[in-house]
């Protein structure tokens, strides 16, 4: 019987090694994932961390220790859905119709259509809104405007984004396309080319 109860003792252990380490690469990342759709669905004044805990299934301090405080996750949030600079890659002289032809038929990824929720649910926040200003400023139009270059860079610069930004909620607003005929949508192309292009030119 002892050496029955010896057996059992030192097996047990190996039987129920207890709960795994957190893997803290995949903690973060799932922690991200639930803050972008939080942020994306919801006003960022209604989001609290203890929800997006509970999305993870953490606890609410783990968030703090990853991210710091809501602000900088709500930041990480926005950031991770990328800074517009695919927009200033490719030659200058072919801009409209590159960007033409991608507001009007490209599909917007992932990423993009939850950037673009975020800001949208940013307006009813006075605190959400400033920081969205402060980090398109920064990461966004700040190096637009370096690269389009030229007078009045400023200027330019906030229509051609007020343009892709609007082009891109209209479309999105009717699920995705802008229903109406293929043919039309062409002539929209092809009539918006020239009004980007314009903004590049100077």
């Amino acid at each position: 019987m002892g050496a029955t109860v010896i057996v059992l003792w030192s097996v047990t252990p190996l039987l129920c090694p207890g709960p795994r380490p957190r893997n803290a690469a995949a903690t973060r990342t799932a922690i991200l994932d639930a803050a972008r759709e939080r942020f994306a669905a919801e006003s960022y004044d209604d989001v609290g961390m203890r929800d997006i805990a509970r999305d993870v299934g953490v606890d609410a301090a783990l968030i703090s220790r990853y991210f710091g405080s809501k602000d900088d996750l709500f930041l990480a949030a926005l950031d991770s859905c990328g800074d517009g600079s695919s927009l200033m890659s490719g030659d200058k002289s072919e801009f409209g119709a590159r960007a033409a032809n991608e507001i009007v038929f490209e599909p917007k990824t992932a990423e993009k259509l939850k950037g673009m929720s975020i800001m949208l649910r940013s307006i009813g926040s006075n605190k959400a809104a400033e920081m969205v200003q402060t980090t398109c400023t920064a990461r966004f139009f700040g190096p637009l405007e370096e690269w389009l270059s030229g007078p009045n860079a400023t200027v330019r610069a906030r229509l051609l984004a007020g343009f892709i930004m609007g082009m891109s909620v209209s479309r999105e607003l009717g699920g995705g396309s802008f229903n109406i005929e293929p043919a039309q949508c062409e002539e929209m192309r092809d009539r918006l080319a020239p009004i980007l292009q314009a903004l590049i030119d100077g």
